[in-house]
């Protein structure tokens, strides 16, 4: 009588053949991953997600920014975000003055800010302690504009 791993041996090995769609689809998902973590980890500006905005009074707007910022460490970490127009001209700036490691992504409110009559969108970007402005942005139609 033949023992289970005798058996195991001696029984012809069954091979399943492998086909291009299969291979295709394994590359392009091992590629998707690969990407997926390279982006995360050489991101260099954090980004702006989400942004809620309400009308103060006339020409006066509350904006609530949320922000990722994933590397977010003591020497680089997401320290502010503005308020601009289009071409560049600032309405409001929010510095942030520590590290949210632990609340990924945050939000932050910024209260007050001016907008000139006729702007109808304005443009929230964040900004990162060690690289400055940049990263994803989010513009934002103002209401009763």
């Amino acid at each position: 009588m033949q023992s289970s791993s005798d058996w195991l041996t001696t029984q012809p090995v069954k091979r399943r053949r492998i086909g291009l769609f299969e291979i295709t689809l394994m590359a392009l998902s091992l590629a998707g991953s690969m990407a997926m973590t390279v982006e995360a980890s050489e991101q260099e500006y954090p980004d702006v997600i989400e942004v809620q905005v309400n009308a103060r009074e006339q020409n006066v707007f509350d904006f609530d920014v949320t922000v990722s910022s994933p590397y977010d460490t003591p020497d680089r970490y997401a320290d502010g975000f503005r308020a601009m127009s289009r071409d560049g001209v600032i309405y409001g700036e929010r510095k942030l003055f520590h590290a949210h490691s632990s609340e990924q992504p945050f939000t932050r409110d910024m209260y007050g800010v001016f907008v000139p009559a006729g702007v109808v969108v304005v443009v929230i970007q964040a900004r990162d302690k060690a690289h400055g402005y940049g990263g994803k942005v989010v513009e934002v139609a103002l209401p009763r504009r």
